[in-house]
């Protein structure tokens, strides 16, 4: 028996917490959703904190878990459940060591079949691959092919997550190549009825 994929919405490049917070509560109100990434580069250390104070108690009270990007040592200060980092971030064995084993920590593993095994094996409870499509979040490193989800679904057993320019379109291809989880960050907050919409959109495929 497969577990059906999932959601893992990224928030927007950069936000204000407070009026953001209530569009954050009709998107998770809308549907399942497995956890939230902050993702907020190159800000002060306390607007990250700030941001967290509003949020993670909007997505640990509809029971998502609430992950920091690239900041392990943030992430424990601050009491999330978890950080994700890059192949450029904190290695995964410090990052471990900061949040302590009972927190998430998820590897960017690009298109690498290599890296992903090397963090599955090391720990990490998830790996997540990517670009699938082309993305304005961010400037992706690498683009991924759907075969690399098929063959880590079929060998391995450590969850994965596509990310890269993913919407309610052209998602159904990552979904039945196996993946556990699908990073999503304008294909939610730019979708064209709204977030609330996209939530129910995506689990609608699921």
């Amino acid at each position: 028996m497969t577990t059906p994929c999932r959601l893992y919405i990224i928030t927007p490049p950069s936000l204000d917490p407070k009026p953001f917070a209530e569009t954050l509560k009709a998107a998770l109100d809308a549907g399942d959703v497995a956890c939230l990434q902050l993702r907020l580069k190159d800000v002060p250390e306390d607007e990250i904190a700030r941001a967290a104070d509003v949020l993670m108690p909007i997505a640990q009270s509809h029971d998502v878990a609430f992950i920091l990007n690239d900041r392990p040592d943030l992430a424990a200060k601050l009491g999330a459940d978890g950080v994700h980092v890059g192949q450029e971030d904190t290695p995964y064995v410090e990052a471990r060591r900061l949040v302590g084993k009972d927190r998430i920590v998820g590897v960017t593993c690009h298109n690498s079949r290599h890296l992903a095994m090397e963090a599955g094996e090391a720990g990490a409870d998830y790996v997540a691959f990517g670009a699938f499509y082309p993305t304005t979040t961010k400037d992706p490193k690498t683009s991924c092919e759907i075969e690399v989800l098929q063959w880590w679904a079929e060998v391995m057993t450590v969850p994965c997550v596509a990310i890269g320019g993913i919407t309610v379109e052209n998602a159904p291809p990552l979904v039945a190549a196996g993946a556990d989880f699908l990073a999503v960050s304008n294909g939610i907050w730019a979708y064209k009825d709204g977030p609330a919409a996209a939530v129910r959109a995506f689990n609608a495929l699921f």
